[in-house]
């Protein structure tokens, strides 16, 4: 994939799942990777399969939530490659559970991973994006991102809250003429860890919600998204859908308009075990 041949491209949530795709697939396209998970050793199966495409890599254990960390990792990171062109805010973790049973630190922690973790990243790593002269970050989001679903308020929330966020830098990026692009990535159903190591209020057995979801709703392998994402960069998209799900959900939706909500938690309701 040309365009990433002497990058350096940082990913987060790289240990499984798209990150370690984003990761195997700008090494093979040349770049230069700087990886980091709080899953220490996913992180490690990822670093040796770096190392054996024969690209530089810079692994780290890194908590995204915890800001003055996330801080000193982005100047290591430049000091270690001597620039930054790309950030990759990938990582995230899920949560099932309504708003009327689940606590507010259940939301405070998918908020403070899938918000936070971005707007950290983003952050700490912007300096360096504009100095490098050829910046891009790019965020992932979800299809939750664009449409909300019952059970998934805190998830729903952290999502939106990306979508708004990474909108909003592009235009600011644009407006102040930055030499920096942004993407913000909305992926739909992908065969990854997240549903497996998803959490839930008490009653609601995550195994159990892991298996519908791998069974009827992820349909998109890491490997596909990464190439999908990375194309999506080479080009400068503002948004991408990754996923045949994604594209149609989100033509439902600009279709119907408010209306998908009385759609959509029939059909959520149908398709998953009780989620409260």
């Amino acid at each position: 994939m040309e365009g990433f041949a002497g990058k350096v491209a940082v990913v987060t949530g790289a240990g499984s799942g798209i990150g370690q795709a984003l990761a195997v697939e700008l090494a093979r396209s040349g770049a230069k990777v700087a990886i980091s998970d709080v899953d220490t050793e996913g992180l490690a199966v990822t670093e040796a399969r770096l190392k054996a495409i024969g690209a530089p890599v810079k692994a780290d254990r890194l908590d995204v939530t915890e800001r003055e960390a996330f801080e000193i990792y982005a100047d290591a990171v430049k000091a270690h490659f001597g620039k930054v062109n790309q950030i990759y805010n990938n990582a995230g973790i899920a949560f099932t559970g309504d708003i009327e049973v689940c606590s507010y630190k259940d939301i405070e922690r998918v908020m403070d991973v899938d918000f936070w973790g971005v707007v950290n990243g983003t952050k700490a790593f912007l300096p360096h994006l504009i100095e490098s002269g050829d910046g891009h970050v790019v965020n992932v989001s979800s299809l939750f991102g664009l449409f909300s679903v019952p059970g998934q308020s805190a998830y729903n929330a952290a999502k939106f809250a990306v979508r708004g966020f990474t909108e909003a830098l592009r235009q600011e990026m644009m407006a102040a003429k930055r030499p920096v692009k942004v993407t913000a990535v909305h992926p739909g159903g992908i065969k990854t860890a997240i549903a497996r190591n998803a959490t839930a209020v008490e009653g609601i057995d995550p195994q159990e919600l892991a298996k519908v979801f791998d069974k009827k709703l992820a349909s998109t392998t890491p490997e596909k998204a990464a190439k999908v994402i990375l194309d999506a960069v080479r080009k400068n998209k503002a948004r991408v859908l990754v996923g045949a799900d994604a594209k149609a959900l989100d033509i439902i939706v600009r279709i119907t308009g408010s209306g998908y909500q009385r759609l959509f938690s029939s059909m959520i309701a149908k398709a998953l075990p009780k989620v409260h």
